[in-house]
């Protein structure tokens, strides 16, 4: 079955056709006994070769690291290949790269870098089953999750692209009429880059994209779950042209993030920072860039809310609620975890959405596949505590035991109170709870009773009532009548209180990446 196929299929069924995926060994693969194993017996030679070594791009060229770690696919629950794990010097070597490179590339024209970008664009999707099956091989993603990516990604290249040449300064009237000044718009210098597993090509995409289209070089620190979906993507642009140095990648293991991360924002030749997680490792970053007066940009953690009032269309909300909260298991910051509903409708309401998440996962069918078993662990805690503290489960089992360890099915909890761990906790799975109220004071209250502010919905046939609610929400972004989440290219892209701050996308996320530069002089 193609992947143009499988791309319309619905997701219980694009994950049977993704088990049977195996990873495909890209030119971009290199046997780690090509390096330090040489010397080594045959057999150990040849086990070596039987399981592929994702190197880091540094300065344009493969670049291998002395240690290595294992990527376990949470599809097959084996090791599908390796990836180096960075040293402080090889994180310098990074950074001295893209340094040496920024001395070019600041000064490089917007129909230059244009054109490169636009050919990556056309390379990525050119590419789109190959990256596609590099990520749900990786990731479990299912078919339709993978291609969005891709394409998304592509538009986020396309529209960065268009808006190059509108990077531009000001040449105001000053007070002294013997004196003029320029406002000039420079490019910051080298920018370190993290990036997350969950929407693989998405988000290292805009990590890098807004950075370089602005004239800055790059460093992308690549999520150990996910490193070789990412090194596709920096090959990509090399592909298209990009110089040596430009755009680098490196990856860690999990033990060695402190000591990394804190390398890089404190090397003095990166100037500024973006990272997208969770707030708690957020939070970590802000506080070293803080000590070492770097900016940054952070897009964290959410904990959508949605409305849905007693004049919506309750089909349409039924199945934007259980496809937000569901799409890609739950694993999005956008993903809608908390839908409040008005009293009158939602017993109606309810049956709708049982039905809509039945759809997507039947009981006859798989559940989700979630990125590690720790996530699974997660959830199921987070609906354990709450079904001991009295809440109710309306839809699934958490008990139960899934074909896999990485899977797990719906649940849809309700008589959630703030005693229990779900109502604040970012579930990042298949774990949705229902509140109700009467009262649109009860439910922007309710709305607002958390620390993040990313994303947010609401279901009303009255544009005046939503745009009331829109404008009470606190957070990044509200879709009326429509799902949580929402990510195209030409809409700023970030969020308000623990979800971080400063903006991804479109012209907002270009201008983060240039600084004003005052020159004056006498006439």
């Amino acid at each position: 079955m193609a992947l143009r196929q499988a791309s319309l299929l619905r997701p219980r069924l694009v994950l049977r056709h993704i088990n049977s995926l195996a990873l495909r060994q890209g030119p971009y693969f290199h046997s780690i006994a090509t390096r330090s194993q040489q010397s080594q017996a045959a057999k150990t030679r040849s086990e070596a070769q039987a399981t592929p070594t994702v190197p880091f791009i540094i300065n344009g060229s493969d670049y291998y690291a002395d240690k290595v770690f294992d990527v376990v696919s949470p599809v097959t629950g084996e090791v599908t290949h390796r990836c180096g794990s960075a040293s402080v010097a090889d994180a310098d070597a990074a950074v001295d790269a893209a340094a040496e490179a920024f001395k070019t590339w600041r000064r490089t024209t917007p129909s230059h870098r244009r054109d490169i970008f636009l050919k990556a664009a056309d390379l990525f999707q050119k590419r789109g089953e190959e990256l596609a099956q590099i990520m749900m091989s990786e990731t479990g993603a299912a078919a339709p999750w993978a291609l969005f990516n891709i394409n998304t990604s592509a538009d986020l290249i396309r529209d960065a692209a268009g808006r190059i040449s509108s990077i531009e300064g000001s040449f105001p009237t000053l007070m002294d009429p013997d004196t003029s000044g320029i406002v000039l718009r420079e490019p910051y210098g080298v920018v370190l880059s993290v990036a997350p597993w969950n929407a693989t090509y998405i988000l290292p995409a805009r990590s890098m994209v807004g950075p370089v289209a602005a004239g800055n070089t790059a460093i992308l620190k690549a999520s150990e779950l996910a490193p070789q979906t990412m090194r596709a993507l920096i090959s990509i642009f090399h592909e298209a042209g990009l110089p040596k140095g430009v755009m680098n990648m490196i990856a860690h293991d999990r033990d060695s993030a402190a000591e990394i991360t804190a390398a890089l924002i404190a090397n003095p030749l990166v100037r500024k920072v973006n990272f997208t997680g969770s707030t708690n490792v957020g939070k970590a970053i802000g506080k070293l860039a803080g000590e070492h007066l770097k900016p940054v940009l952070l897009e964290l953690g959410g904990k959508a809310p949605a409305i849905v009032w007693d004049d919506a269309d309750l089909d349409l909300a039924a199945k934007k609620c259980a496809f937000g909260a569901l799409f890609h298991g739950g694993q999005t910051c956008m993903a809608t975890e908390r839908i409040i509903v008005h009293k009158n409708i939602k017993a109606q309401f309810q049956e709708k959405l049982t039905a809509a998440v039945n759809e997507l996962y039947p009981s006859n069918g798989p559940g989700a596949i979630l990125i590690n078993q720790v996530a699974v662990k997660r959830n199921k805690a987070l609906v354990q505590d709450a079904a001991s503290k009295g809440a109710t489960v309306l839809f699934g089992d958490a008990s139960a035991n899934e074909a896999r360890k990485t899977e797990m099915r719906p649940v849809l909890l309700d008589n959630v109170t703030p005693a229990m761990d779900i109502y604040k906790t970012e579930s990042f799975g298949p774990t949705i709870a229902l509140y109700e109220v009467e009262t649109e004071e009860q439910a922007l209250q309710l709305a607002n009773d958390t620390e993040y502010g990313l994303t947010s919905a609401v279901f009303t046939e009255d544009l005046k009532r939503g745009l009331r609610f829109a404008r009470g929400i606190e957070s990044g972004a509200v879709h009326i009548n429509d799902m949580t989440v929402h990510d195209e290219a030409v809409l700023p892209h970030g969020g308000t209180k623990s979800s971080g701050f400063g903006r991804f996308n479109a012209t907002a996320g270009l201008e983060e990446w240039v600084r004003t530069k005052t020159i004056t002089f006498k006439n």
